[in-house]
């Protein structure tokens, strides 16, 4: 079984079994302040919303970026208001690609939660499949015990990035869009441009035209094209260290570990003496 992907199927039959898992609704978009309202109008059932901003983030600052790892007593304190143990089974879900879902993955495996999987396809494959939704807010029969501690997945901070971008053992991967990486747009940080050294991997190329993950020969491949082999060590970023998750859940799939740069392209561009590269290539 994958330990990061599970189909509409498959989590509809573990319902259906009593076999509950804990479901999250990570609704949320760059430009997009609305997730609540739209799991307000449509959701899993059963599923409770997760605010990205403030239960999977710290507040954003320039010194550590628009999304910095939250604190672990903040985030053991949300964990256990969704009802989750340390045995409890969580699914996470968007309507975005898994794009902000991955964030809520990443980070609950990073502080210490084994089992939790992304809904492949999120709310969309759900809706596809035929299956119900619910409507209005929906909250934990009762807390949870869940004890949490930091570092299960591994992380880079900004220093680390530089020495990996400008050495040669290491794969830095840019997962934003191609046009954010090249500098020729920056709807939200200060500069524009990518990390010298790093190589443009944007996350829609991690899925297809349904959303779904690609497989994972196919993100063997998309790998191996740019420069990500067999025991290669590798650090991802994007804006702010959530689309970066998602990059990270497919190289994941893939067979390959990877760190998250949390403070990523947000926190770089904030310090003026950090390099900026522009256009097609790394340097």
């Amino acid at each position: 079984m994958s330990t990061v992907i599970v189909d509409a199927a498959a989590v509809k039959a573990e319902l259906d079994q009593g076999n509950v898992p804990t479901l999250l609704d990570v609704r949320w978009k760059l430009g997009d302040d609305n997730g609540l309202e739209h799991y307000r109008a449509a959701h899993i059932p059963g599923a409770i919303y997760v605010d990205l901003d403030t239960e999977l983030a710290a507040p954003a600052t320039e010194e550590r970026g628009r999304h910095p790892l939250p604190e672990i007593g903040a985030l053991q304190d949300s964990v256990r208001r969704w009802g989750i143990d340390a045995d409890t089974p969580v699914v996470v879900y968007d309507d975005n690609a898994s794009q902000s879902a991955a964030r809520a993955w990443w980070l609950l495996r990073w502080a210490g939660l084994d089992d939790v999987r992304i809904l492949d396809g999120g709310l969309n494959a759900w809706t596809q499949a035929g299956y119900p939704v619910a409507t209005g807010d929906e909250a934990a029969a009762t807390d949870g015990t869940a004890q949490l501690s930091p570092g299960h997945l591994p992380v880079a901070d900004i220093d680390a990035t530089a020495r990996a971008a400008a050495g040669s053992d290491t794969v830095v991967l840019d997962a934003r869009a191609p046009e954010r990486y090249r500098g020729e747009i920056e709807p939200v940080d200060r500069r524009a441009g990518h990390i010298p050294g790093a190589v443009s991997a944007p996350t829609a190329a991690n899925v297809d035209d349904t959303g779904r993950f690609r497989s994972a020969d196919q993100l063997r491949r998309r790998f191996a094209d740019i420069g990500v082999t067999p025991g290669s060590t590798v650090v991802v970023y994007c804006g702010s260290g959530v689309t970066a998750a998602h990059e990270v859940a497919a190289l994941t799939q893939a067979g390959t570990s990877a760190a998250l740069f949390p403070g990523s392209w947000s926190q770089w561009s904030a310090d003026d003496h950090r390099p900026v590269a522009v256009g097609d290539t790394p340097s």
